[in-house]
């Protein structure tokens, strides 16, 4: 049993961060959230000041830093962008060196990042060895990690948490691709070809879990299924698994329309990601497959 250790979790009003935070209790840790919008609680972070406050009465084990404008939910300009890069880098630098002038430091800080950083893979896979893409979505995943420096040396062991394709019900993709009442699924988008890589909500939880105790795990590690499918399979898996027709496929000339710039780096470029350090860590995925995750996902309603 761990004996009640303490986590801080930033952004843990998000999709994962609600899921985590419940997870992380039922576990037997106590949770504690990054306050935004308040300077008060044990915990907050003062944006105009560009700092976080952290009770030194509150001893930490661990911090995830989930905390980032969502990517998707407004069309890209060239102020969008800057927030969006922004609401990752300067939170995550101010908790960054937080953390390393406290007395008694936590052992790890897992800190978000996506499968962005390595940008299209084309024809190609990436690991944890490829480097970085040259898109605007490599460069908010490096400038995002490149933050985390502060924690890294002070000797605090540093996990960067490369995001897949995070599959739930109760947010993100999934539950956009979803009609309403019943009544379909999104189609392909585009031709149909291009890579998706995906992880459940599932095993996300598990490999948070995962890397707060495994003292050999830090780094880039890929949170992705390692099963890529393509636009057009996912599609079919996610009729298949919830019982629903599939629309027809979106041209890619309508998307761009619809979601700008947006539409090229998130959903018309492939991203086949996958994973070399399950196997150092021993850790088996729940959901490898994707229509069986699905399935389990659409049950539980999670």
């Amino acid at each position: 049993m761990n004996k009640k250790k303490n986590i801080l979790i930033t952004g843990a009003s998000g999709m994962i961060g609600k899921a985590l935070r419940k997870y992380l209790s039922e576990a037997g840790y106590r949770t504690y959230s990054l306050l935004r919008n308040r300077l008060d609680g044990p915990f907050y972070y003062d944006h105009k000041k560009g700092s976080v406050y952290l009770d030194p009465k509150i001893p930490l084990d661990g911090v995830i830093n989930l905390a980032g404008a969502n990517i998707s939910d407004k069309r890209w300009n060239e102020n969008r962008k800057q927030e969006i890069i922004s609401s990752r880098e300067l939170l995550t630098k101010a908790l960054s060196e937080a953390l390393a002038s406290l007395k008694d430091k936590p052992s790890v800080l897992m800190s978000g990042s996506a499968i962005g950083y390595y940008g299209p893979t084309g024809s190609n896979h990436a690991t944890e060895e490829s480097p970085a893409g040259s898109d605007f979505l490599a460069e908010v995943a490096t400038r995002w990690e490149q933050a985390t420096l502060p924690a890294r040396e002070a000797g605090i062991r540093t996990l960067n948490m490369r995001l897949g394709i995070v599959l739930s019900v109760t947010g993100g993709v999934l539950k956009n691709f979803l009609l309403p009442m019943r009544l379909a699924v999104v189609g392909p988008i585009g031709t149909g070809h291009q890579k998706i890589s995906w992880i459940s909500i599932h095993d996300v939880l598990r490999l948070v879990e995962l890397g707060l105790v495994d003292e050999d795990l830090h780094g880039p590690v890929n949170f992705v299924s390692n099963h890529a499918l393509s636009s057009k399979d996912f599609s079919i898996a996610l009729s298949k698994a919830s019982g629903r027709l599939s629309l027809p496929s979106l041209p890619a000339p309508v998307a761009r329309l619809m979601f700008g710039e947006m539409a090229e780096a998130a959903l018309l470029s492939s991203a086949d990601v996958r994973s070399s350090r399950f196997k150092d860590a021993t850790f088996e995925l729940q959901h490898p497959e994707l229509e069986p995750a699905l399935k389990h996902l659409l049950e539980t309603n999670t």
